[in-house]
């Protein structure tokens, strides 16, 4: 798919028990290089983390046209709009897909900062800071982000 065709449309639906072993199979293929560049890639971590993810109840199931595209989770906290455990098929990446349901989720909140954490120099990173994000710390071997609150409108993505 190129961009000018736009990316495809997509719905959410909250996850269920019965996806928990496709997503931790999608969240290893997405993450498992950056792991393992970082010497972090650990199976039993990966499966704790996700299950951790899981079990907060925030995680979605991103569909296109009935199949698993990938997920995302997001928690309202009182000061911030907390990002995480957010995937893509790895076959989808690169068509808009990702950018679209990070401005969806994103426009659920527009009163609030936005806050994520990604591995350190991953493509993820640089996908962030192209949707205005900014990096404002460091924990570990990830990069803490921030967007701040959006106004009706707004365009999200950093110009060229």
């Amino acid at each position: 798919m190129t961009s000018a065709e736009g990316p495809p449309p997509f719905r959410f639906r909250p996850a269920t028990e019965a996806d928990f072993e496709a997503l931790l199979d999608l969240s290893v293929r997405a993450l498992r290089a950056d792991l393992e560049r970082l010497g972090r890639f650990d199976p039993a971590r990966r499966r704790a983390n996700m299950r951790k993810a899981f079990e907060t109840g925030d995680l979605r199931i991103i569909e296109c046209n009935g199949v698993l595209a990938g997920c995302i989770g997001a928690r309202r906290q009182p000061d911030h709009l907390h990002v995480f455990a957010f995937y893509i098929e790895p076959a989808r990446q690169g068509g808009g897909l990702g950018g679209a349901v990070l401005r969806a989720l994103l426009a659920e909140a527009p009163d609030l900062p936005a806050r994520l954490e990604t591995l350190r120099e991953s493509r993820a990173a640089r996908f962030y800071e192209r949707h205005g994000f900014r990096r404002t710390g460091e924990e570990g071997v990830d990069w803490l982000y921030s967007l701040p609150p959006r106004t009706a409108g707004e365009g999200r993505e950093a110009p060229p």
